[in-house]
């Protein structure tokens, strides 16, 4: 989701960092090495969770208002 799969346009990696920036802003108990691990939505929705000690529901909610509107 937010790391480098390699091969990616400057634009893709220009996204995706932008992204991670402002995922760290969203939710700053999240590490860059968290964010660049994290694969799908389900992985950033469990993470989310378990930082924050968030109901499974909150968190989705959450994560899922963030990516509203974004290429991934």
């Amino acid at each position: 989701m937010f790391g480098y799969q390699g091969g990616e346009s400057n634009e893709t990696v220009t996204r995706k960092t932008g992204y991670r920036i402002d995922a760290k802003r969203q939710w700053s108990c999240l590490t860059s090495l968290d964010l660049s691990q994290i694969k799908n939505e389900e992985q950033l929705i469990t993470l989310v969770k378990v930082r924050y000690s968030l109901p499974y529901e909150t968190a989705r909610t959450d994560v899922q208002g963030w990516m509203a509107g974004k290429r991934f």
